[in-house]
């Protein structure tokens, strides 16, 4: 059993073994239907479970990982390499490298496999997964430019959910939740993009990204579908998204614009994949669909490092449940301050 977490701050990666199929058993701590591959997709944030049979002949392989990366981004496209050694191998042999890990901007093969998981569904681990929603939401996710007076180019980069980038407080959410302090933080945070537009295809000339601490409410125990939508503002890239505080079931996933009348036709409610970090396809949208039944303020962010530190990133208010267990507990006397 090999054990993959994506470590990586701004890199999603392929990983493969020369001459060996993998079996991926489990994404994100939740197990899947035991599926053999060639390679996997690690983003930054996610983790997997994959077994690997010794069946090949005595030798020695290598393990190797080559990032994922869009066309139009220039990051070290480099191969790195561990050595798989055989009991009995002679030393000086040379390794047998992997013929089928992707190349770098194979987008394709990146969507092919994350599309190509599904959970357990079983009497013991069954799939929970929400059939009657409560909340339908739509996010557009990527980049833009925010005005900046003193900015050379009269903009800043900034990353947006539909088109707000997140500006952190000085007060922490959680606690402004906890003790109702005011003038933190808004929850009318828009459940839909603001313009509609091809957002796949040329973006409008106008479309300033805005910020703020505006934040989604959501009321407890409610039943949430999460469209993520990718856009092509400024450059169009594969997003891994990280929800902080609770699974969600990926059931749907595809390339260009969401259509809420015929894709979700195609969604699987009966074994999707349940996980916390998911890659939105560069110019494509992913459906989630999870409950909402653990109290307090949970992050949702790019878990690229760089995207998360210009904005692409908000949050979402859960209130507490009618029953005790279903309190958010106050913080400990002793907790230090910030």
């Amino acid at each position: 059993m090999l054990r993959i977490a994506g470590a990586t701050m701004n890199g999603e990666m392929f990983l493969s073994v020369a001459g060996h199929k993998l079996t991926v058993v489990e994404v994100d701590a939740s197990y899947t239907k035991p599926h053999e591959v060639d390679y996997v997709l690690v983003t930054p944030g996610q983790s997997m479970n994959v077994l690997l049979k010794a069946d090949q002949p005595v030798g020695i392989y290598y393990l190797a990982v080559r990032p994922y990366i869009a066309p139009n981004v220039s990051l070290d496209n480099s191969t790195a390499t561990a050595v798989i050694v055989y009991e009995g191998s002679h030393p000086n042999a040379t390794p047998a490298l992997p013929t089928t890990l992707p190349p770098i901007s194979d987008s394709a093969s990146a969507n092919s496999f994350s599309k190509s998981l599904r959970s357990l569904a079983s009497k013991d681990f069954p799939a929970m997964v929400p059939l009657q929603i409560d909340r339908h939401l739509m996010f557009t996710i990527g980049l833009a430019i925010r005005p900046c007076s003193n900015c050379t180019l009269g903009g800043r980069l900034s990353g947006v959910f539909n088109n707000i980038s997140l500006e952190l407080p000085k007060t922490a959410l959680l606690q402004a939740h906890y003790f109702r302090k005011p003038n933190v933080y808004v929850t009318n945070f828009p459940d839909n993009p603001t313009l509609s537009f091809n957002y796949t295809g040329k973006p409008p000339s106008n479309l300033m990204a805005k910020g703020g601490t505006r934040l989604s409410y959501l009321p407890f125990n409610s039943s949430v579908q999460l469209i993520l939508q990718s856009t092509a503002i400024v450059a169009p890239e594969n997003h891994p998204i990280h929800l902080h505080g609770t699974n969600f079931f990926v059931v749907g996933m595809g390339l260009g614009n969401y259509n809420a009348s015929s894709d979700p036709l195609s969604f699987n409610l009966i074994d999707p994949p349940e996980r916390n970090t998911i890659g939105v396809p560069l110019g494509g949208w992913v459906a989630l669909r999870f409950q909402a039944n653990n109290r307090g303020v949970w992050f949702m962010h790019c878990h690229l490092e760089f995207h998360t530190s210009v904005g692409l990133a908000t949050a979402f208010v859960i209130e507490d449940g009618p029953n005790p267990e279903d309190k958010l507990i106050p913080p400990p006397l002793d907790l230090p301050p910030c």
